[in-house]
């Protein structure tokens, strides 16, 4: 016979490993699922900019289709503008990482944003589901201007020997810094003009009060008659502008964009992004969204939530080389 204190001390083990196993049984593994169900209840959708805005209108053609492809259950949308979209993008980092709150961002804008040292988020508080537009720019003069080609323009400019203005949105934005980045590639120098939006900037080039601009492609479609595009910086030369020649076909290796998509904060359950990313792939690929994108003037583009994270990451490290090269974080 056991000596009684064994006995309790062995009884005690026992209980302990039998409430264990109870326990266990009880807790649920944290982000592992096969994202089965999802989603079961609406998701929330933040906008990082005012309603009525470029991205909300992109953002109200997605909704038109999310209930058919995610089980018949509504986006919820919640404007959080502020600071050129930092107030948004910080709330989608700091979300819950349920996959019941999802959000539109704007690339490069989060990417800037994160090695400002005002950041209140990182590039990688973000897991992107998609890219669902690419914005080229394009250097655009006045129809009225002298300059007729991009080798006029270049010529001008060295002959201003850098007091030629082109006007930018913001300080510390993609304008910006498509145009540091032009300026290193064309060898010239330029008096860069801020205007708060895109509005302002083309509103100045009308009225000659600047010599070009950076423009997004989706932002100078109304202006075709009243605008002369020296040449876009995409891969490929655009279906809605096809006789505007692209920066390497005139032998410059240069393309610069704006780009949209959707993300959801770091920690997000694997398979509820997967389950995301096939269902915006499916949104992207529908032929009746295609049409309505078209149609509101939105430079429809899907990559996959894989290479849109790829061109993140590639631009980030641009974009610090350049920030570093003419030390933009000591002048903000």
């Amino acid at each position: 016979m056991f000596p009684k204190r064994f006995t309790w001390c062995a009884s005690m083990i026992a209980a302990v490993m039998l409430l264990s196993v109870v326990l266990y049984g009880c807790v649920k593994p944290v982000n592992k699922s096969n994202g089965e169900g999802y989603p079961n209840k609406p998701v929330q959708l933040i906008i990082a900019f005012t309603a009525g805005g470029s991205s909300d209108v992109q953002a109200r053609i997605v909704e038109k289709y999310w209930k058919k492809y995610f089980n018949d259950q509504p986006l919820a949308f919640e404007y959080k503008p502020g600071a050129g979209g930092q107030v948004g993008f910080t709330e989608i980092a700091r979300a819950v990482p349920d996959g019941y709150t999802i959000g539109g961002v704007n690339v490069p804008h989060i990417l800037l944003q994160s090695l400002s040292p005002q950041a209140t988020f990182r590039k990688d508080d973000f897991v992107h589901i998609a890219q669902v537009v690419n914005d080229p720019q394009l250097i655009v003069v006045n129809q009225n201007s002298s300059i007729r080609t991009l080798n006029d323009f270049i010529a001008e400019a060295k002959k201003k020997d850098g007091q030629m203005t082109v006007g930018i949105v913001g300080t510390f934005t993609a304008h910006h810094m498509a145009l540091l980045k032009l300026q290193d590639i064309l060898g010239v120098k330029f008096n860069a003009v801020p205007f708060q939006g895109s509005a302002d900037q083309n509103v100045a080039l009308l009225g000659g009060h600047i010599d070009a601009m950076i423009g997004n492609l989706n932002d100078i479609m109304r202006y075709t008659e009243q605008f002369r595009m020296l040449a876009i910086a995409s891969e490929n030369r655009h279906h809605w502008l096809p006789d505007v020649p692209t920066f390497q076909e005139l032998g410059y290796s240069f393309t610069s964009d704006i780009r949209r998509g959707f993300s959801v904060p770091a920690n997000t359950d694997p398979a509820i992004v997967q389950r995301l990313r096939e269902g915006f792939q499916q949104i992207c690929n529908d032929p009746e969204y295609l049409n309505e994108m078209e149609k509101i003037g939105q430079p429809a583009a899907y990559l996959s939530g894989e290479d849109f994270t790829k061109y993140c990451d590639q631009y980030y490290e641009e974009a610090k080389q350049l920030i570093d090269k003419y030390e933009l974080n000591k002048k903000n």
